[in-house]
């Protein structure tokens, strides 16, 4: 193979297969499907298989070639255990290539397949996490999400992505005494109780490891004590997660606040400490999600404090009417249309682990100083609404720039 356009052009690619093992049966109940470039090649390790499709611009398809030759695997043997199989939700957006439409319907259609949301995909591009998530619930398919612990943003949107199995970072296993590994598993407990989500622990070596991993609530483990990636083996121990039901979706976050909770008359002056408050929740791992109708009213003095906040926070993002996609430094931006439902409301939204708040308000449209401006305005802690909420936000924060992915995926 001379470049990376003819590896994915001839869709030479290998699946292999991990198992995924009942802790308390020691059954293999699934496999994650890896991929590998052509062996002997520089693209043989899937790191440099898709770092070099990302920089050709085809790591879309990419992506859409190595689940298709996981799935043509899959069928070939048989497989009626859960399939993993890893996905780039930028890969949503890129329309399966036709020559492997038949094989990826066919695996919806017979395989149990729960895929894997990847870590580093999250941060780039939220909007699209939420439309691949919800595109896959919708052809039945299991979510997972990936790496849960490696970075803060993976768990800040874990109530977003609402998965199905919540797959433990690793690193976790090898340092169980630190404390923020006990702030990711208690986090996931809670979480895993509340919805009945499964919790995998990945990188099981060791039999401490799998002590380890039965301490952090998992029930399934993944890791070279119980096999390497090789040719798939069919075990007769079928397993599908249970998917907790996804949050109301729609509408505003003040349509769907104040469908619930009382709704207040109060002006803008008077609404500034409320506001306040909600934001200084947002500075130990949560994400802070904000309408300010238009430009004029993302302040300088607003930019100051947003930019404070995102030092600690794993998302803050800002929408308005002009503003920019980065309106201050570490903050994520979205421009409205005027004509944008979203335009005529102030909203402040947090959601983090282990707390959910917002503040929610549609403009009257008084005319006069601003401060005296009158607001209709709900609040709610109720965890389910205030996450509805924030997704109608959170769908319209743009992906990162390429030249700021490359950063991000560094």
């Amino acid at each position: 193979m001379r470049d990376i356009d003819e590896v994915i052009d001839a869709r030479a690619v290998t699946p292999v297969f991990q198992p995924l093992v009942d802790l308390a049966s020691g059954v293999t109940v699934g496999y994650e499907a890896l991929s590998r470039g052509p062996a002997g090649t520089a693209w043989e390790s899937p790191v440099a298989l898709f770092t070099a499709a990302r920089a050709a611009g085809r790591d879309s398809e990419l992506d859409w070639v190595c689940r298709a030759a996981a799935y043509r695997a899959a069928l070939a043997s048989g497989l009626d255990v859960a399939l993993f199989v890893n996905m780039e939700p930028a890969a949503w957006r890129t329309p399966c290539p036709p020559d492997l439409l038949p094989i990826v319907a066919r695996a919806e259609r017979e395989l149990r397949i729960v895929t894997e949301i990847t870590e580093r995909a999250i941060a780039a591009d939220p909007s699209a996490l939420l439309a691949a998530t919800a595109a896959s619930r919708a052809a039945g398919l299991g979510v997972a999400l990936d790496d849960v612990g490696s970075d803060p943003m993976s768990l800040a949107l874990m109530p977003f992505v609402r998965p199905d199995v919540v797959k433990l970072d690793m690193g976790l296993l090898h340092a169980p005494d630190d404390p923020y590994t006990a702030h990711v598993v208690a986090a996931v407990a809670a979480y895993a109780e509340a919805t009945g989500a499964t919790v995998l622990a990945e990188g099981v070596e060791t039999a401490g490891h799998e002590r380890t991993a039965r301490t952090m609530g998992a029930s399934i483990v993944q890791g070279f004590r119980y096999g390497r990636p090789a040719p798939i083996i069919n075990p007769a121990a079928p397993w599908s997660p249970r998917i907790p039901q996804p949050p109301a979706a729609g509408g505003t976050p003040y349509g769907i606040v104040s469908a619930r909770r009382p709704v207040v008359q109060a002006t803008k002056a008077e609404l500034m400490p409320l506001s306040r408050h909600l934001e200084a929740l947002a500075g130990e791992g949560e994400v802070l999600l904000a309408c300010f109708q238009d430009v004029q009213h993302f302040t300088a003095a607003t930019a100051r404090r947003f930019t404070r906040i995102a030092r600690s926070s794993p998302l803050v993002a800002a929408l308005g009417a002009g503003l920019p996609d980065e309106p201050a430094h570490g903050v994520r931006g979205a421009s409205l249309d005027p004509g944008d439902p979203l335009s005529g409301e102030w909203n402040v939204i947090v959601v983090g682990p282990y707390q959910a708040a917002a503040l929610v308000a549609r403009d009257l449209g008084d005319p006069g100083p601003d401060r005296e401006r009158r607001f209709l305005f709900a609040t709610t802690h109720n965890r389910d609404l205030v996450i509805a909420a924030a997704r109608t936000l959170l769908r319209c924060v743009a992906p990162v720039r390429p030249a700021d992915l490359a950063a991000l995926l560094r």
